[in-house]
Parts: C-alpha cells; sequence; structure tokens
C-alpha cells in the first residue's frame, strides 16, 4: 500500500477499534502526543481519550465511511474524513452524527499515527 492507502485503512482501522473497545488497536493507532479537540473545544490527550472509549463515556456503535481526502508532505499528512457515526457521548442518547475529522499524522518508524483531530460536523 501506497502512503494514502496506509492512512486511509488506518481511519477505517480506527473506527473499528473504538466500536470494538480495542484499547490495543486504539494504542498503536495514536501516537503519544495525540489531542482530540471536540466540537465544544474541549482537548482529550491520548490517555484520556482512549480511556473514555474504554469506560463509557464515549460509545462508538457504527461508522459509516462517505469520504476520506488526504494529503501526505514526507513524514506528516492530513487527512479529512467524514463518516456517519452511530454513538452515544458524555452520557447523551444514542444519535448518528455526520461527523468529519481532521487529522494530522505523522509517520515514525515507517508506520502512520494520528498526532491530532479536530472534531465537527457536516
Amino acid at each position: 500500500m501506497n502512503d494514502k492507502e496506509q492512512i486511509i485503512h488506518l481511519y477505517k482501522e480506527m473506527y473499528t477499534a473504538m466500536v470494538n473497545k480495542n484499547k490495543a488497536e486504539l494504542e498503536r493507532a495514536h501516537d503519544d502526543s495525540f489531542v482530540l479537540v471536540h466540537m465544544t473545544g474541549m482537548r482529550q490527550p491520548k490517555e484520556v481519550y482512549i480511556s473514555s472509549i474504554m469506560d463509557g463515556t464515549l460509545n462508538y456503535y457504527s461508522a459509516e465511511h462517505e469520504d476520506m481526502q488526504v494529503e501526505v508532505n514526507g513524514d506528516t499528512a492530513v487527512l479529512i474524513g467524514k463518516s456517519r457515526v452511530n454513538a452515544a457521548v458524555f452520557g447523551s442518547g444514542r444519535h448518528t452524527w455526520r461527523l468529519q475529522l481532521r487529522f494530522q499524522l505523522v509517520k515514525k518508524n515507517g508506520k502512520w499515527r494520528f498526532a491530532l483531530a479536530s472534531a465537527s460536523t457536516y
């Protein structure tokens, strides 16, 4: 797979890991520097974000991917992914969100990892 294909594959794997609450896969997909910026502006570093998935604060049930745009520049990249995500977050009811995540990625030791994500709707 080329870099673009690897990044798209990583994006899909990440969602599968979120749905399955696969901590090891989530740890692997996200760089230690990772931060998620929620729609509210709240920032969650990697450890807090993954813990929130594992403890049910963030519950993901499914994701249907609609569009993934990738730009690679050496060992950095940007991915804008648009997916319909069925989730219940922060104690709210289950809902399907048109979720756009804008990721910054880094390539270390030949492997792509998510370094920063900003969430919005589309």
